[in-house]
């Protein structure tokens, strides 16, 4: 909600500056967003008289008017506004005056007649978003002369309040007034709400069939209204303070009333109503065209108001077009009513609409102020309009009427949650303030919720308006008590933040996505996964739990590239979700994906485009930090996601717990990424494995080292051919390193040559050549034997 500083000030006004009583207002539970000027910066503006208007002898769009603006002579001034008339009180910038935008004012000529200072529109001054045509007209009784930011009051300033859902109390100027006194124990003062005797007795008749969800229905006819009627400026700059624009009389009083008083209402031209009103459920087949245009079927939940042959609006949400006020009213129907919030609680959300009005409801209004707020309007609008009252007419079901709520608080329960004694005369003071009736009694108090505390139910919902009111910086500062055993570190173990910190390292940016995904991309990219559909999702684009952190990352990757950002690199950890929901299995992951070039751009690299590789090498330093790589494999498979031929089964102690790869082209296209990408998924509870480092002596003696080349088949994975040299290579074997592969000239087609390097060490002794042949034979023949090997020489 957006207010007045000044607005407010009438209502209670303590003496404290505006950062202050924001940062007390915060403090207290309604958090202040903004405090913005309600008017930009301009000076040398004053308040004028135009005494004469002539046609321009040389431009038919302009005039020259004679101007008073309170010195000793009229101001000649070229006017290009089609409203400006003599007799007219304005604002008038002289010579000199500084607008907004830095818009200096000079003595100029315009078609050749001099033009000393401007005539201002609202626009020009900051008063209106919107540029219009015509010039800011102001009341007769200005003062001609007066500074126009004094006699504006444009020194103020717009506070923006971000209230939470359960207090729908503080969505008007009376609520937040009322906090404000209770804060600083200052009294309110509201302005004159005398009831508005009758002048007539016409009424309209009001039958309430959903008298559950319309507990109460007031209403008032009122008579010779001109709707043609100018709003007061003080009524729209309130309004436009609030954040709402001006339209009529009707509406704006509707408008600042329930800005007021928290109570909305609704004007019916009372010509095009046929018998009484109707407070009831639609019924089948019927149509509603709203104000703004759209035109609905409601829904038979749906709670409306309508006539004897015909539904007029959306209770609690919007009025119809065909029986709203428009400049041929003459007699209006006021409405104030109280809809619970059930019955108003997702209708407008569900018709594509949010009002005001129905934002109010939702939370929940004070069902005893419907009277109090229709005499309120009925007396701006006969001030405004003129006309002549009705009297209420009113319906009221108690029984369905919120119950009154007594709730107990008890002193010690007060002392041990707040930690602090409180004097028993400020704890009821608070209460008091606040609108709660307050008892004492043996060991505490017997307290009333007032009718618009909806959210007040229970003793810790009193204990809570007490401490923030008291002011939660004025209670002690202490350390709770408590015996606590200390958690074991894991030292074996490789932590979250370690493995997130390791993937920063290697160039790695972390993102967080959605646990629900559209179902389209996640079929794309695991046609087979079975995963939770929502009942209610945020969009149709979220509707599905994920099975795998892929389609987050795929979306996320397009998002960084449809915003220039050629080289991403992106990884999250989560959980994915898989399986029905009477047998869904969550399971930790981590997952990257990663496109663009190899190195970032530098005079000093190449810009060659990442690889499969240069992703597994990022995987495999995720495998070292457990101090257990040996249990870590990688052999080829095939996903459905994956490029055939450049994707791989990630195992953990013969285990399948990922996988890593290219996007295959075709799921590419589906998804709608242009470049390729490279990620992997794999579980976190097994990156989480390792062992505890522990330290080998040195060996003193020197290495042997043996470099073998074979002949294999294309289709022979590398890592078969280091497993077998490694189970015949004894027990000295230090390292087997891959060092070279080759296909081309002077391999056979459809072969590669492979070359390995194995290095042996004893602790104790020098190995000696005999040895070492013997081993190398070995490894030789079983890889000739398995693979279909030749040595190459």
């Amino acid at each position: 909600m957006k207010f007045s500083e000044q607005w407010l000030r009438e209502w209670v006004s303590p003496q404290l500056d505006t950062q202050a009583m924001a940062d007390q207002v915060t403090m207290a539970g309604l958090e202040i967003d903004a405090v913005e000027p309600v008017a930009k910066a301009f000076t040398g503006v004053v308040v004028a008289e135009v005494l004469t208007r002539k046609p321009h002898p040389d431009a038919d769009r302009l005039s020259v008017c004679a101007v008073n603006d309170g010195s000793s002579e009229p101001m000649q001034v070229v006017c290009g506004a089609p409203n400006v008339e003599a007799g007219q009180k304005v604002a008038f910038a002289r010579v000199g005056g500084v607008l907004p935008g830095d818009f200096k004012i000079k003595k100029a000529r315009l078609r050749g007649v001099e033009s000393r200072g401007m005539i201002c529109a609202a626009s020009e001054l900051g008063l209106a978003e919107e540029a219009s045509p015509g010039i800011l007209v102001l009341p007769a009784a200005a003062p001609v002369g007066e500074d126009f930011r004094r006699y504006m009051a444009l020194d103020d300033n717009a506070i923006e309040v971000d209230l939470t859902p359960n207090r729908g109390d503080c969505l008007s100027l009376k609520g937040l007034a009322r906090e404000v006194g209770a804060l600083n124990r200052l009294g309110v003062t509201p302005p004159d709400m005398t009831p508005v005797p009758a002048d007539h007795d016409a009424t309209l008749p009001i039958e309430v069939e959903a008298r559950a969800l319309c507990p109460r229905y007031v209403g008032r006819i009122i008579q010779g209204v001109d709707v043609e009627a100018e709003t007061p400026l003080w009524l729209t700059e309130r309004l436009r303070r609030s954040g709402m624009r001006a339209i009529d009389p009707v509406v704006d009083v509707t408008n600042y009333v329930m800005l007021e008083l928290g109570q909305p209402l609704h004007a019916f031209d009372r010509d095009n109503l046929d018998g009484g009103i109707v407070v009831r459920k639609a019924q089948d087949g019927e149509r509603l065209k709203l104000l703004d245009g759209q035109e609905i079927s409601p829904r038979p939940e749906t709670l409306l108001i309508a006539d004897h042959e015909k539904p007029l609006a959306i209770a609690g949400v919007m009025g119809g077009e065909d029986s709203g006020v428009s400049p041929a009213t003459r007699t209006i129907f006021l409405e104030s009513a109280f809809f619970t919030p059930l019955a108003v609680a997702g209708q407008a959300r569900s018709y594509g609409l949010h009002t005001d009005a129905s934002h109010r409801f939702e939370r929940g209004v004070d069902p005893r102020l419907t009277a109090q707020a229709i005499e309120r309007a009925t007396a701006l609008l006969l001030d405004i309009c003129g006309g002549q009252a009705g009297p209420l007419t009113e319906v009221t079901s108690e029984a369905h009427c919120p119950d009154t709520r007594q709730i107990g608080l008890r002193a010690r329960r007060l002392e041990k949650v707040l930690g602090k004694a409180l004097d028993a005369g400020d704890v009821e003071d608070i209460l008091a303030r606040l609108g709660f009736d307050v008892a004492a009694t043996a060991d505490g108090w017997d307290v009333t919720a007032p009718s618009w505390r909806f959210d007040a139910a229970i003793e810790e919902d009193l204990i809570e308006e007490v401490a923030r009111i008291h002011g939660y910086n004025n209670f002690p500062v202490r350390r709770p008590a408590a015996r606590l055993a200390l958690r074991p570190d894991n030292e074996a173990g490789v932590s979250q933040a370690r493995l997130r910190r390791q993937m920063v390292a290697r160039g790695y940016q972390e993102a967080i996505t959605y646990s629900f995904v559209a179902p389209e991309l996640q079929e794309a990219l695991l046609p087979e996964a079975v995963a939770p559909t929502l009942a209610n999702p945020i969009s149709s684009d979220l509707s599905v739990m994920r099975a795998s952190l892929l389609p987050g990352l795929v979306r996320a990757l397009d998002h960084n590239l449809k915003r220039q950002q050629p080289r991403v690199r992106l990884f999250e950890t989560g959980l994915v979700f898989n399986g029905h929901l009477d047998n869904l299995r969550q399971v930790p992951m981590l997952g990257a994906l990663a496109c663009g070039s190899r190195y970032p751009e530098s005079w000093s690299e190449s810009a060659e485009p990442l690889d499969f590789y240069d992703v597994k090498g990022d995987l495999e330093s995720l495998f070292a930090l457990g101090s257990c790589p040996q249990d870590w494999r990688m052999e080829p498979g095939e996903h459905p996601a994956l490029h055939p031929g450049q994707s791989a089964r990630i195992l953990y102690r013969g285990e399948l717990v990922g996988w890593l790869g290219t996007l295959h082209p075709e799921v590419r296209r589906r998804v709608g990424l242009r470049v390729d990408a490279v990620g992997f998924e794999v579980s976190l509870d097994a990156l989480s494995q390792g062992q505890v480092p522990a330290f080998k002596p040195l060996s003193r003696y020197p290495e042997v080292r043996r470099d073998l080349a074979f002949s294999v088949a294309d289709s022979v994975p590398v890592q078969a051919l280091l497993d077998v040299a490694s189970a015949h290579a004894g027990d000295y074997l230090s390292e087997t390193r891959l060092f070279d592969v080759y296909a081309g000239q002077g391999v056979a087609e459809g072969r590669k040559s492979v070359a390995l390097g194995l290095t042996w060490q004893h602790p104790s002794r020098t190995l000696n050549d005999d040895e070492i042949n013997q081993l190398v034979d070995s490894i030789v023949e079983q890889i000739q034997r398995e693979f279909d090997a030749e040595l190459r020489g």
